[in-house]
């Protein structure tokens, strides 16, 4: 099989720096991908990962009426294979879809969060057999989590022991926290975990404390307040309503929906934009564990039904721009904003209608056909057509606007990694980004892929990657990557052990 991926080597070093500046936004440029295939009613959630490992990322889509789409990528060709894999076709409705290598073989399992309501909905999770086919195990593991209104499900390593655990989000009850014993997952007792019976929808991982362990952020609905749960020793601590990021004067058709970690302004901290039912929210972070809100001030706050947000580099310029998508009623209408980041401030530069305006659930940036830009995944749930669509990035390739892709694996070469934590140096040691390895977002979904940096003009980089672990961490710098010699490939950083 194909593979366009390669493992770091020891590369010279350019001390020729050149810089890119952004003038006025414009319409971007994309084309609709194998519409008579995607078009599909009642598309919920839609997450990316190579199941195969023939290195490009395949897609898997939830659709009302109980079936999983699965699409393997044959170079930028898709074909549907669920059925013949072994993935349902009907059954309980699917909200959520999270890639994760839970047992640690070397391929990706998928998570399927059910939204049954009253009947008691469950968790499925089909464990990948190379690519070849799916088995369901939740029960054998378990992790069916029984009466669960599923919305966001995470695969992270709470625990820094090595593997991935599960967070699951409760629309209706109670979140629960799994960990991860060689493979069966046991409830973390409440006294330990963040359960909080607040309605979530969503939930994103980070290290705010730069303690080196994971903590979590929640976007509430039906008027709850959000929440941010420190991960300390042997406990969870709420310290949302300390940082004034609780939001607790909503309304009960008020609440948090999707969020997403970014940082948009290249200071080196990871930022948070919230989309909500009402005012949605964007979190400058200090750096200093605090948090102040800017979206009206920078001009995110539309639209009023905001479901999914996610944050990418499309013209490869350096700086993350977002992806929105929700709608407006009466009639449950997609509206969409793409806003470009110019240096920290942001404009919308979609139109009304236009061709990339269609989804009202999910939102994925991935670059599919590994040409170097990112493409656009939506999906339309509650359209009178609806469909899960795919946007080529028609951007034209220049120096002026290369970009780099890495891909991180644990020691053992298998995606564990979530949360990780990657930041972009020229040769002068000035930063040029960073970004986070996925721990779920868009909606109600987890995409295993690499990260993708817009580096610009800069032909030589370096990355410093921290890993989460006691004592803050440990961090693991590659020198002089040659973006030139990378072109339309995937570097592979592999953990190095520690001693």
């Amino acid at each position: 099989m194909k593979s366009n991926r390669i493992f770091p080597i020891a590369l010279l070093v350019s001390c020729c720096i050149q810089f890119s500046f952004v003038t006025l936004a414009q319409e971007p440029n994309f084309t609709e991908i194998m519409p008579e295939l995607f078009s599909v009613a009642g598309s919920l959630s839609n997450a990316w990962a190579d199941i195969d490992g023939d290195g490009d990322s395949d897609l898997a889509v939830s659709i009302k009426g109980g079936e999983i789409r699965l699409y393997l990528n044959d170079e930028g060709l898709f074909k549907s294979v669920g059925e013949t894999l072994g993935l349902p076709t009907s059954g309980d409705e699917i909200r959520g879809l999270s890639w994760g290598d839970y047992d640690k073989d070397g391929d990706l399992d998928l998570l399927a969060g059910s939204n049954v309501f009253p009947t008691p909905s469950r968790t499925y999770i089909y464990r990948n057999d190379r690519g070849k086919g799916f088995a369901e195990v939740a029960n054998q593991i378990g992790l069916t989590i029984p009466a669960r209104w599923s919305r966001q499900s995470n695969w992270v390593d709470y625990d820094n022991d090595g593997d991935l655990d599960l967070y699951a989000a409760n629309r209706t009850g109670s979140n629960r926290l799994f960990n991860n014993r060689d493979g069966d997952f046991q409830s973390v007792a409440s006294s330990q975990a963040p359960n909080d019976p607040r309605r979530s929808v969503g939930a994103c991982w980070l290290d705010i404390d730069t303690d080196g362990d994971l903590d979590l952020f929640l976007a509430n609905q039906s008027g709850d307040s959000d929440a941010l749960w420190r991960n300390d020793p042997e406990t969870f601590t709420d310290i949302a309503s300390q940082l004034g990021i609780d939001q607790t004067l909503r309304t009960l058709k008020d609440g948090g929906v999707g969020c997403a970690f970014g940082d948009y302004d290249n200071d080196g901290d990871f930022d948070l934009y919230v989309g909500a039912y009402g005012k949605n929210l964007l979190y400058n972070n200090k750096g200093n564990g605090d948090f102040v809100e800017v979206a009206n001030d920078l001009g995110v706050t539309d639209p009023v039904e905001t479901v999914g947000a996610a944050w990418g580099d499309y013209n490869n310029d350096g700086w993350l721009d977002l992806m929105v998508v929700g709608y407006r009623n009466p009639g449950q209408t997609p509206e969409n904003k793409l806003y470009q980041n110019d240096r920290g401030t942001f404009k919308n530069v979609l139109t009304k209608g236009g061709i990339l305006d269609v989804g009202d659930h999910g939102v994925e940036w991935v670059d599919y056909d590994n040409d170097g830009d990112l493409d656009l995944s939506v999906t339309d749930g509650y359209g009178p057509t609806g469909g899960h669509f795919l946007f080529r990035n028609e951007l034209e390739h220049r120096g002026d606007n290369q970009s780099l892709a890495i891909l991180i694996v644990d020691s053992d070469g298998d995606y564990t990694r979530a949360g990780a934590e990657i930041r972009l140096y020229d040769s002068l040691n000035n930063i040029l980004g960073s970004r986070q390895v996925s721990v779920g977002g868009g909606y109600n979904t987890q995409s295993a892929t690499p990260v993708v940096f817009g580096v610009a003009s800069n032909n030589f980089v370096n990355a410093e990657i921290r890993f989460m672990g006691s004592g803050g961490g440990h961090i693991q710098r590659v020198e002089n990557i040659d973006i030139r010699s990378l072109k339309n490939k995937v570097l592979i950083i592999k953990e190095s052990e520690i001693e």
